[in-house]
């Protein structure tokens, strides 16, 4: 039997989230987008009640779970962004057609030995950068496409001035590594810190506002496409175990996790021809996109017929 990963935890979590539509806005008006919040308490007080808090740990898998559900509440495949919300969590999507068109006791064999080849379908995104290879915490990639979004995730529960330096500095290498090799992607940064910072630290948390900002793509550097900031917090209670909150007020709107989703699923677009993503497209624009989606199958076959 194959043992649980990181994420298993928060299998059951993300079965039962509705992938609904997160844009508030009507057509016509300016985009705005609403992420789930309760679902990232809900999957943070996990290892929060187990007593598996740390910087680097379930904690941190915690967030890329919930950031890769909202890019699917977006209208991203379920097989397109990694990590999935089932094992393998990363997966080809050539091998993912494949698996749909094979007999199915064929396909559930095949799908039941992927979690024990971590060649074929490894728990981790690795991507070889301009300078070295970096494991991407969350990723939308294709081998026809190249990768389309990247995400660096870091959390921060302790010790908030003493290690933020270092936090950033991590931060500008993996930005122009990232972006050097990736100039289209979507490269972005989403920084989680406990909210006892604003009254242990006040004067680290605004250190870390203005690095949020600075992390991105300013004047042609090789900074961020976009970078957000959370603030969450917990406290044991006498009537059951703690429950992780997000606290937003005093987290300015233009490094929210709002504008962070909204600029990243605005630069996949903006990136790629009308006919790609016609779902994310069509969600965002509040409109039916009378394309129909292409795939690199369809590409081949107009290549061919032009010739």
């Amino acid at each position: 039997m194959t043992k649980p990963d990181a994420f298993s935890a928060y299998d059951p979590i993300l079965a039962e989230a509705l992938l609904s539509d997160p844009w508030l806005h009507g057509p016509g008006e300016p985009h705005r987008y609403g992420p789930d919040l309760d679902l990232l308490g809900k999957i943070l007080s996990v290892p929060v009640q187990s007593g598996e808090v740390s910087e680097s740990g379930r904690f941190a898998k915690g967030i890329d779970a919930w950031l890769s559900h909202e890019l699917r509440r977006s209208g991203f495949g379920e097989d397109e962004v990694w990590p999935r919300a089932t094992r393998p969590r990363v997966l080809p999507r050539d091998l993912a057609v494949l698996l749909d068109k094979l007999p199915n006791k064929v396909a559930e064999e095949v799908r039941r030995r992927l979690p024990q080849l971590p060649s074929v379908g490894p728990a981790d995104a690795k991507v070889l950068g301009r300078a070295y290879y970096k494991q991407v915490d969350v990723c939308i990639s294709r081998w026809d496409r190249g990768p389309e979004l990247l995400i660096s995730t870091k959390a921060q529960l302790s010790s908030f001035g003493k290690n933020l330096p270092n936090r950033f500095e991590e931060a500008y290498g993996d930005a122009a590594n990232l972006r050097g090799r990736y100039p289209l992607a979507a490269v972005g940064f989403f920084f989680v810190q406990r909210a006892t910072i604003l009254k242990s630290e006040p004067d680290a948390f605004e250190r870390t506002v203005d690095m949020i900002r600075k992390l991105r793509d300013l004047d042609g550097a090789n900074g961020y496409t976009a970078t957000g900031l959370a603030l969450v917090d917990w406290a044991g209670t006498a009537d059951g175990p703690p429950q992780v909150k997000l606290q937003l007020d005093e987290v300015p709107d233009d490094v929210g996790p709002a504008q962070f989703l909204s600029a990243m699923i605005h630069h996949v677009t903006k990136v790629t021809p009308v006919v790609y993503h016609v779902a994310v497209r069509s969600k965002m624009e509040r409109r039916g996109i009378p394309v129909a989606e292409q795939d690199s199958a369809d590409a081949t076959a107009e290549a061919s017929s032009d010739e």
